[in-house]
């Protein structure tokens, strides 16, 4: 068979795959730029609500670039289709199917020491070539692994605010996980990763353990958040507050949801009350704090 009419194939194989027609994949890749909007977003502290900045002062930020219209469309048919139908262990908690950061959270209750770490820029940390990568290793020729690779990703990275980022994210983000995962299980730590916060957890002290366990994800290519790296127990994992019998919505919350309940707003109008609840419906048979505490 000719190059050109293989490419033609699998063109119209993706096509098939992603419902939609050979032309938009074409149309698409050759025009990515007009299909994602862009704004630079101010990060803020997850407990203090007070913007981030850097010891000189400069704002911490994050570039927001989302999809729209048919590329995003296609997006959607790309993580249903494709990336969607790979199954990732539990210890993989973020952009997965009822798992929320209160299941991440959930497992590490009750563990005495806690280690929690964030990749810093994860993201855009990751490049074009993992992902054509990540599309060949699947088993796609390099055909489709480009059409895809240039469907999913902008200036040569993945893109944050997209249907597929997440998911893509964690598939390349897995071959480091199973290498924690394999530690983890050697030494009977509990690990989760909530997209990029990773939390390691066990009954016995295993500070040892933490520099391997950073090295290995430096190895393979990350930069960790030193500022949000801590080992101790008891502490805020993935905006939860983890105790030895229970876990609960941080003081930002419940401020939140006390003021909400002070005002009489209804239960639909009512998000950090709902959120505070779903947090507090999983302390099975334990004395939990008043809801307005």
């Amino acid at each position: 068979m000719k190059s050109s009419q293989f490419k033609k194939n699998q063109l119209h194989y993706l096509a098939s795959l992603l419902v939609c027609k050979p032309g938009d994949i074409e149309y698409l890749c050759d025009n990515i730029h007009d299909y994602y909007d862009k704004w630079v977003e101010q990060k803020m502290d997850k407990v203090t609500d007070v913007p981030k900045i850097y010891p000189d002062g400069t704002p911490k930020q994050r570039i927001i670039r989302p999809s729209f219209n048919k590329l995003k469309q296609i997006q959607k048919s790309i993580k249903i289709n494709i990336l969607g139908r790979i199954a990732l262990p539990e210890n993989i908690q973020g952009g997965i199917k009822k798992k929320t950061n209160i299941t991440n959270a959930k497992k590490h209750q009750g563990k005495k020491f806690q280690f929690a770490t964030d990749l810093q820029d994860f993201f855009p940390s990751v490049t074009h070539k993992q992902i054509f990568n990540l599309f060949l290793s699947l088993g796609y020729s390099n055909h489709i692994a480009h059409w895809l690779t240039k469907l999913t990703s902008i200036e040569f990275e993945l893109p944050q605010g997209t249907p597929t980022s997440t998911a893509i994210a964690n598939l390349v983000f897995y071959e480091i996980d199973k290498k924690l995962i394999s530690l983890s299980e050697a030494n009977n730590l509990t690990y989760t990763r909530f997209v990029d916060d990773l939390t390691f957890s066990s009954s016995k002290d295993f500070h040892f353990l933490t520099t391997q366990i950073l090295d290995l994800v430096r190895a393979g290519g990350f930069k960790i958040n030193y500022r949000k790296t801590k080992y101790q127990g008891n502490q805020t994992l993935t905006g939860i507050e983890v105790f030895n019998n229970y876990i609960d919505a941080p003081a930002k919350i419940k401020a939140k949801a006390k003021l909400e309940l002070e005002n009489k707003e209804p239960m639909k109008a009512a998000p950090f009350t709902t959120y505070m609840k779903r947090i507090r419906q999983t302390n099975k048979n334990v004395l939990r704090p008043h809801a307005t505490d």
